[in-house]
């Protein structure tokens, strides 16, 4: 079988690429190993959650993918409180001071994902899916790439497109080069109900035990994301429902008084991957396959959907070409994307790095520094309208 574009991996990135390509008149294959996950009620809550960004969801709006989305799932966030490791430390961001209604949106993963398969399905006369399907082999040439399914089935195609995941199989059939290291940290994602109101604020705090980040939910919820050094993940994970309510209510300062858990606390750790090269000869990475970063930007997600609308736009405006898959084509989207995705690793890595540091000194000027931040309206200005793309 023939195709212009086969994009593997079916996740919220690769399914929004081959969305936005529908239109394009190219032959578009998409294949993901497994459906994605089903709930049995809709009282029951996804402890996957993303932060949204305006810009994302505008692109998700174009593909009709936002507005499939029960609404009554969706939070939008107002304000961010970030609060350091002294009392003093504070910096504070405004949708308001920003000129917008809203900084992010935070939306469980099912009901993105969830959305977006029920418009592929509606496209299956311009979108084949394959699915569940796994791929068993890549083999590049001059003109084509061939992908061999489980099935038997041969697909050949202009360009092939890596959307699948960190621990991406096809950046790894491509040999392509990356770097990674561990943070020394689990993260631990748990959905809670409060006692108080959230007042749609998402509120982050840099401990020197990790990164504890709780993010509104409808009516009195919160999702948590604790970035948690190992020994605080070891501990966590030994505790009792109860106990884990009672340290994340001390860690966030009793904000939102008293917590009980949703749903159950589950950790995986966090690594720093750096991807060498966004392509290679007939092939395009994007989304995780393309970078790993540290989620306490909250950013991962935002950042594949930026790789998705460039290389969309990339292959739409090619002009004359009539080779997506053109090598000089890809070259333009890594251009495009290489500075972005540097500044998010550099920022996140940074951050990471700084208030993990055991140091004194370190620990005073950090401090001093979000503090200093949080009285330079234009500075922080700036920072808030780069997360809003």
């Amino acid at each position: 079988m023939k195709f212009d574009v086969v994009i593997i991996g079916g996740g919220i990135v690769g399914s929004s690429l081959a969305l936005a390509l529908k239109d394009s008149g190219l032959n578009i294959a998409l294949i993901e190993s497994r459906p994605p996950s089903t709930f049995p009620d809709d009282k029951s809550w996804d402890n996957r959650i993303y932060a949204i960004s305006p810009g994302s969801v505008s692109f998700l709006e174009d593909l009709e993918v936002w507005t499939a989305i029960n609404k009554d799932r969706i939070t939008p966030v107002h304000d961010m409180e970030i609060f350091g490791d002294d009392d003093s430390a504070r910096l504070n961001f405004s949708a308001y001071d920003a000129g917008m209604t809203e900084l992010a949106f935070i939306v469980e993963n099912r009901q993105l994902q969830t959305a977006a398969w029920n418009e592929l399905e509606k496209q299956s006369a311009k979108i084949e899916i394959f699915c569940p399907m796994q791929c068993t082999s890549i083999e590049w040439d001059e003109t084509h790439a061939s992908v061999q399914l489980s099935d038997g089935q041969l697909l050949q195609t202009a360009l092939v497109i890596g959307a699948d995941g960190v621990n991406s199989w096809v950046r790894n059939q491509a040999k392509i080069e990356v770097s990674q290291h561990s943070y020394q940290q689990n993260g631990i994602v748990a959905n809670f109900s409060t006692e108080l109101s959230h007042q749609n604020i998402a509120r982050q705090w840099f401990r020197r035990d990790g990164i504890l980040a709780l993010l509104p939910l409808p009516s009195k919820m919160v999702s948590m994301v604790w970035s948690a050094n190992e020994e605080q993940s070891t501990r966590l994970n030994s505790l009792s429902e109860e106990e884990v309510c009672q340290q994340v209510e001390e860690a966030s300062s009793h904000s939102l008084g008293k917590l009980q858990l949703i749903t159950k606390p589950v950790s995986f750790p966090l690594n720093s991957v750096h991807v060498k090269n966004l392509i290679s000869p007939r092939l395009a990475l994007i989304g995780d396959a393309a970078h790993g970063i540290h989620p306490l930007a909250g950013q991962g997600v935002n950042l594949g959907l930026r790789d998705a609308r460039k290389l969309v736009s990339t292959i739409i405006e090619r002009g004359a070409r009539s080779d997506c898959g053109d090598y000089m084509l890809l070259r333009q989207y890594e251009r495009a994307r290489k500075e972005d995705i540097l500044a998010m690793e550099f920022a996140t890595d940074s951050l990471q790095k700084l208030f993990s540091n055991k140091n004194p000194t370190l620990t005073r000027l950090r401090n001093l520094g979000l503090g200093l931040t949080n009285e330079f309206p234009l500075l922080k200005k700036r920072l808030i309208q780069h997360a809003l793309n």
